[in-house]
């Protein structure tokens, strides 16, 4: 008879849903080499980047949708698709993301990298929205600028009138060093969203 004194874990008694070894094989990674424009492979690379969502993760989250994948594989156009100028791109995937492509591309007779391509390029409309928000970011950050700035004339005045020494000058002073730090790091997340610009 099993010991369950030293067992930290309470018995699941087939309430809680198991794993099966199918599932958690799964969701192996593998990597899978495509043929795929230079667009497709940036959008992938910008959303990544600039959501800070793993390639991975947004590639499997493309690509595992299957009723998504099959609507694409009716409406490919071969022909159109094999006039892109393509470079090779490897990803790592889960090996479930990779079992579904190679099922709809055998079901559809679809070339994998065509699927894999027009998956991607339903990335387009959230790379347009993003681009949006980039310029609103960049208008909150010039007010936040402003911002910074009269802060630090006020500290200066308190500084001025009150002394280093004051506690209204300290309790200012920490909020206009918060103030700026707060706008230092909105900078870096504009800087870093650059890349959405010139896409």
């Amino acid at each position: 008879m099993p010991d369950n004194k030293n067992n930290p874990w309470p018995p699941s008694d087939g309430i809680l849903p198991q794993p099966s070894s199918e599932d958690l094989r799964g969701r192996q990674s593998v990597r899978a080499t495509f043929k795929l424009s230079s667009r497709a492979i940036d959008a992938m690379s910008i959303v990544a980047i600039h959501l800070g969502i793993k390639q991975k993760s947004l590639f499997d989250h493309l690509i595992e949708d299957a009723r998504s994948l099959s609507l694409i594989a009716r409406e490919i156009e071969t022909e159109k698709f094999s006039t892109l100028r393509r470079i090779q791109k490897t990803f790592v995937i889960s090996r479930k993301t990779l079992t579904c492509l190679d099922q709809i591309s055998r079901q559809f007779d679809a070339p994998r990298d065509a699927l894999v391509e027009y998956s991607i390029q339903r990335l387009m409309p959230v790379i347009a929205r993003e681009r949006q928000r980039h310029q609103k970011r960049k208008e909150v950050l010039n007010d936040l600028n402003a911002q910074v700035k009269n802060g630090l004339k006020l500290l200066a005045k308190s500084r001025r009138l009150l002394g280093e020494e004051d506690p209204v000058f300290i309790k200012l002073e920490a909020a206009v060093n918060s103030l700026i730090t707060t706008r230092d790091n909105v900078e870096d997340f504009v800087e870093r969203g650059k890349i959405i610009e010139e896409f």
